[in-house]
């Protein structure tokens, strides 16, 4: 029977393989064939989603937020406006009213039922953290622009979310010595992404079993893991896993995300230019670049892989101590 735990309380020694997710979909775009297998061996995985916090209603959302939104599909009406070319006065009241009347609570729980229907399908028990996406954190908002979400500098005043999530990882740690910690490397430099791998830093220097993956689809972009790789604090070495018989079930448990497919692959398949058909449509593509790289990572091979990088040595000058 799949469990949907309230708080770390609820975590026991059952749970051998626990996987950070920053956001609803990032473990099961990046890990659901592991996952897949560890469930046929008759395991249990746990996924702990970081930022599904549900926001309050009277948060006042940025035009960027709002965006976010339309992208996702939730508001057709906000999309008319923000398509709206006029200036003046007139621009910024349609704006405005458009931020304050958004209910962005309904959108995270429109998006956690997404994630349960995935976990479930793939038999993983969950946890939701209610920490803030990076686009509801601030007031006036910390983040309202893409390159300050992916690829920016965490703002000062989101640093205690990574303290507070590293004390507790390590309190968790300390209960399960032997758990196996799946957490993203950090490739592309989202913002949310940087602070679970800030935090799972501190889970490594006390000696944890802690594997990396590869935060998709970000790594697919030319030159993102090796960047990634060579500014890692970490000596980093590959693990590989076979997935290709549990392939599909990654494919299919992250179409369900059907809020973000469009969002997420829509400029990853511009990406590939003439190797993705035109026909193909968002998710078409999705599963055409999850089959490709799977296959890539270990070309010489026929299957499909999931890689996995294992910290060892620290390079010291790019490590901050535990605090």
């Amino acid at each position: 029977m799949l469990v949907q735990l309230n708080s770390f309380s609820g975590i026991t020694s059952d749970y051998q393989y626990i996987y950070l997710s920053p956001h609803f979909d990032d473990v099961v775009y990046s890990c659901a064939g592991t996952i897949g297998s560890q469930v046929h061996r008759g395991q249990r995985p746990l996924v702990i989603t970081v930022f599904a916090g549900i926001p309050s209603s009277r948060l006042k959302l940025s035009v960027f937020a709002v965006k976010f939104h339309t992208y996702m599909g939730f508001d057709q009406f906000a999309s008319k406006i923000l398509k709206y070319r006029g200036v003046g006065r007139v621009a910024i009241q349609l704006r405005e009213m458009l931020a304050s009347g958004q209910d962005a609570g309904a959108v995270i729980r429109a998006r956690r039922k997404e994630d349960a229907r995935a976990l479930t399908y793939l038999q993983a028990d969950y946890l939701w953290l209610d920490y803030l996406e990076a686009i509801y954190r601030g007031s006036p908002a910390y983040y309202h622009r893409q390159s300050q979400l992916v690829g920016g500098e965490v703002n000062p005043a989101d640093r205690w979310i990574e303290k507070q999530l590293a004390l507790d990882l390590l309190t968790l740690h300390k209960r399960l010595p032997s758990a196996v910690w799946y957490a993203p490397l950090g490739i592309g430099r989202h913002l949310d992404h940087q602070i679970v791998t800030s935090a799972v830093d501190a889970l490594i220097q006390v000696g944890a079993n802690v594997k990396l993956y590869e935060d998709f689809p970000y790594v697919v972009r030319e030159g993102a893991l090796e960047h990634r790789l060579e500014e890692s604090a970490w000596r980093l070495v590959p693990e590989l896993v076979e997935v290709f018989e549990t392939l599909h079930l990654r494919q299919t448990a992250a179409e369900m995300y059907s809020s973000q497919t469009k969002m997420n692959f829509e400029n990853v398949a511009k990406m590939y230019g003439s190797q993705i058909k035109k026909s193909l449509d968002s998710k078409e593509a999705m599963y055409k670049i999850m089959s490709d790289y799977t296959q890539s990572i270990h070309p010489e091979k026929t299957g499909h892989m999931e890689r996995y990088w294992i910290p060892g040595k620290a390079l010291r000058d790019k490590v901050n101590p535990v605090e």
